[in-house]
């Protein structure tokens, strides 16, 4: 390992690259620090420290901020912006004919989709941004005494030209982690918008692990650890896990000369979907709880509606929540599975390219083959992702009652998968150069 990390800075190119990377992850760190404008700072710390105990979607979007949010910093929305608008993307993708087509275009069809991304992206920055400015305004603005969960009004000042600055100031935040992410990708290692992502998550957990010492001591915290490893290295076996299809290529003779009669694979994951499908399920299951939260507090009819949402939609332990939360992972897992993979696309491929599945005859007996080995393979990658999002957070809320460790689970799955895509770009850089790599 420590040979490995030496060959790394050896290389001229790939050392410049990894400082780059390492530079633009701490100024994104360091915007996670500083305060937006009209902004109360005394009250940013008060906001800080009941941060820990919030749940929902506030500690949803914590995760993908990296602690931001709850100091209302230039980067508080992070980078969610750009993962929903690229999923709206890849979704559209599928029902509008002319961004399928773009998809077909190769290189200059997706640099009109990226830009694309990129407006969709700064829309939804402005929507999330006004939205946050309400949410922290104690005073509610012109919708009526809504008062926010913190109790604090970390706005004083709270008229037009103070909410255009915030607003202003976080939507820029998000386009500027845009660019660095996008800087990262062309002169950095790995994709940079998932290595935001990942010092995002990764900065939480020491907060986290913390969180449990202070709440149940050092026992509690090595238990938890020892379950973090286990997870980990569960997460990196089902992450490594794939199905090879094997595929060979017909003979062919031009005149003296044999082309084809290759063998090669296609290689389907297990968890083809990723992290994605926790995202979407998370972002439909807290829609309760921000109806719940604008409706009037003073009716008698609404707080109960607010508790039954607590106590059985959100709380991790409910039956409910478990039922609910699981089956949305395991739909949208089978969902996102069929939007990347399109078992018809690749049999079509497969045929033009003279290719075939031993056994199986181009066209449909080819699609329906691989529709049925996608469809086998994606429930054990469903029900994994599943239980990474549930039982962690069940087992801290069992044991260790009134400690709130938000997306446990799918932090180490989030942290794991970048880790291994950047491991492999950095391995491919080195095997280049007759270097050992980490990945054996």
């Amino acid at each position: 390992m420590l040979a490995s990390l030496r060959n790394i800075f050896k290389v001229p190119d790939l050392r410049n690259k990894v400082l780059f990377t390492l530079f633009v992850i701490a100024l994104y760190r360091l915007g996670s620090f500083i305060p937006a404008p009209g902004i109360d700072y005394a009250a940013v710390q008060q906001i800080r420290d009941n941060a820990e105990n919030t749940g929902g979607v506030f500690a949803f979007l914590q995760l993908f901020s990296g602690g931001a949010l709850s100091q209302f910093a230039v980067f508080a929305l992070g980078i969610m912006p750009y993962i929903t608008s690229s999923i709206i993307m890849q979704i559209l993708g599928v029902v509008i004919p002319k961004l399928e087509q773009w998809q077909n275009q190769g290189a200059v069809g997706q640099r009109k989709i990226t830009q694309w991304t990129r407006y969709v992206t700064i829309a939804i920055a402005v929507m999330q941004s006004t939205g946050l400015a309400f949410v922290f305004n104690n005073q509610g603005g012109g919708f009526g005494a809504v008062q926010n969960s913190f109790g604090v009004d970390l706005i004083p000042n709270f008229d037009l030209p103070h909410v255009l600055m915030i607003v202003l100031t976080l939507t820029t935040g998000t386009a500027l982690l845009m660019w660095l992410g996008e800087l990262v990708t062309q002169r950095g290692i790995g994709n940079g918008m998932s290595i935001l992502i990942f010092a995002s998550v990764v900065s939480t957990l020491p907060a986290q692990i913390g969180q449990i010492r202070s709440a149940a001591g050092n026992t509690a915290m090595v238990i938890t650890l020892i379950v973090f490893v286990g997870l980990l290295v569960a997460i990196v076996f089902i992450e490594q896990g794939q199905r090879r299809i094997p595929v060979q290529f017909a003979k062919r003779v031009v005149g003296s000369r044999q082309f084809g009669g290759q063998s090669t694979y296609i290689p389907l994951k297990v968890n083809q979907a990723g992290v994605i499908p926790i995202i979407f399920a998370s972002s439909v299951l807290y829609l309760p709880q921000l109806i719940a939260v604008i409706l009037p507090s003073d009716k008698e009819w609404a707080q109960g509606v607010q508790r039954w949402v607590d106590d059985y939609i959100i709380s991790p332990t409910s039956i409910i929540h478990v039922l609910i939360f699981g089956l949305l992972i395991i739909g949208f897992a089978y969902f996102y599975t069929a939007i990347t993979f399109d078992p018809a696309k690749q049999a079509d491929t497969l045929r033009k390219q003279g290719g075939f599945i031993p056994g199986y005859r181009p066209g449909p007996p080819t699609e329906r083959y691989l529709a049925k080995v996608l469809s086998r393979i994606t429930l054990p990658g469903a029900l994994f992702i599943a239980c990474v999002a549930l039982v962690p957070n069940m087992l801290v809320s069992i044991f260790l009652p009134g400690t709130q460790v938000s997306f446990a689970g799918t932090s180490i799955l989030i942290a794991v998968g970048v880790a291994l895509e950047t491991m492999k770009q950095i391995d491919a850089q080195l095997m280049m150069r007759n270097y050992e790599g980490f990945l054996k």
